[in-house]
């Protein structure tokens, strides 16, 4: 803008004197034309939004985001969680594994019972007092059948070995260990027709611990069946209708516990 005020009092920019009449036309073309310029440019700006209608827009927003995050943070009630109550489905999946788990427990309880032939498992419940503390002897000692009538004990920590001999003399194996200083043998003896009633007797009692634990389990999920009752969740006719089917999954599982005990039974039988 200087430039063209300088132009038309002037007349030049170099000192020259041309015609005043002739800079004054020059310079009104040159300000006509930045006028247009200046009209377009305002012509394609945005009109200011008015502070009312801003205000408006801002609270329909601000409602609106804050029901998306209600609607988001906030969860449905679920008739499986609404006082602490799971649905019965769960109760009897929840029963099943605790079951499943009670039967390996009876398998490796059954597999601890020697018969005429060496096998390491037997020691599984054998504990060791170790640095004053009743530790289970397979996690301080290597155990291996050399061959059918022998189990050798090889201790990680040969200070240990005669906490560990002292452990199977006190324990009800029936064996006899032999200490060379460096390992524990066992010499598996065959079984006398005394011995074999007694390990029948105890596989006996193995398996009768196993249905005890299989009828907490039942007696767990009837009470839980009680409680959806009281709850309104279930009714009469369908709690009726769970704790026969829940009857009916013990029983089966109690079959399981019959069967292993007497096929156990029966392998001690074998000469």
């Amino acid at each position: 803008m200087r430039f063209f005020i300088d132009f038309v009092r002037f007349g030049s920019l170099d000192g020259d004197t041309p015609r005043r009449a002739g800079a004054k036309e020059i310079a009104t073309t040159i300000m006509m034309m930045m006028g247009l310029m200046t009209t377009r440019v305002s012509a394609t700006t945005p009109t200011t939004v008015s502070t009312t209608t801003t205000k408006r827009r801002t609270a329909w927003k601000s409602t609106t985001l804050l029901k998306k995050r209600v609607s988001v943070s906030t969860p449905l009630r679920a008739t499986d969680d609404a006082d602490g109550e799971v649905d019965p489905e769960e109760i009897e999946l929840d029963a099943m594994e605790r079951m499943d788990k009670t039967m390996d427990s009876i398998a490796r309880d059954f597999s601890t019972v020697r018969t005429g032939r060496a096998n390491a498992a037997v020691l599984d419940r054998i504990e060791v007092e170790y640095y004053g503390a009743a530790t289970p002897l397979k996690t301080i000692a290597n155990a291996s059948t050399p061959d059918a009538q022998t189990i050798v004990i090889q201790p990680f920590d040969k200070g240990a070995i005669k906490d560990i001999e002292r452990a199977l003399n006190e324990s009800d194996l029936g064996m006899t260990p032999s200490n060379d200083g460096n390992v524990i043998r066992l010499n598996v003896p065959a079984l006398t027709e005394e011995r074999r009633k007694e390990l029948a007797k105890l596989v006996s009692k193995l398996g009768e611990d196993g249905k005890v634990a299989l009828r907490n389990v039942r007696r767990d999920a009837m009470k839980a069946y009680d409680k959806l009752e009281k709850g309104g969740t279930v009714g009469e006719d369908e709690l009726a209708k769970l704790k026969k089917g829940m009857d009916d999954l013990t029983a089966s599982y109690v079959k399981k516990v019959e069967d292993a005990t007497k096929a156990k039974s029966d392998e001690l039988q074998k000469v």
